[in-house]
């Protein structure tokens, strides 16, 4: 499935490219209000390390090259491991796709990263939720 990038995340993913070595796959830009533009980058499989760096000096540098925060994302091939991927650093624990009339992801997490999941109003579920269906066509994500 392929992702559209708009010219802004094809701008971040380029810096991000530079900056860090570590090809991105993807990236979706967030807005809580319009002080708070966020960054969420999905990284190639088995380059997170890469891609923080020693101390998180790697990720911290492109931060401060691009002005705004960032969260990275391990891309993967298995859609119930990237589900997980979009909802760490919560722990979950097991993920179930269902291919009804749509198809839904049910996420157990850890009842005590049950918030982590969500995030702060609900940011990091609709990230998930986003993220999910442009990359395997899932149509909601939801926890148990």
């Amino acid at each position: 499935m392929g992702v559209t990038l708009d010219d802004d995340a094809r701008q971040y993913l380029a810096a991000f490219e530079d900056t860090t070595g570590v090809d991105g796959q993807d990236c979706l830009v967030t807005t809580a209000d319009a002080d708070d533009e966020r960054l969420l980058i999905v990284v190639s499989s088995g380059r997170m390390s890469e891609a923080i760096g020693p101390g998180g000096r790697t990720v911290k540098r492109y931060e401060d090259r691009v002005g705004h925060p960032v969260r990275l994302v391990e891309d993967a091939d298995d859609p119930e491991e990237f589900v997980a991927n979009t909802l760490a650093p919560a722990a979950v624990y097991n993920v179930t796709i269902s291919e009804n009339d749509d198809t839904v992801a049910y996420v157990e997490v850890a009842d005590a990263d049950r918030g982590v999941a969500i995030g702060t109003n609900g940011r990091t579920i609709e990230a998930a939720r986003t993220l999910v269906d442009r990359h395997f066509g899932i149509d909601d994500v939801q926890l148990l």
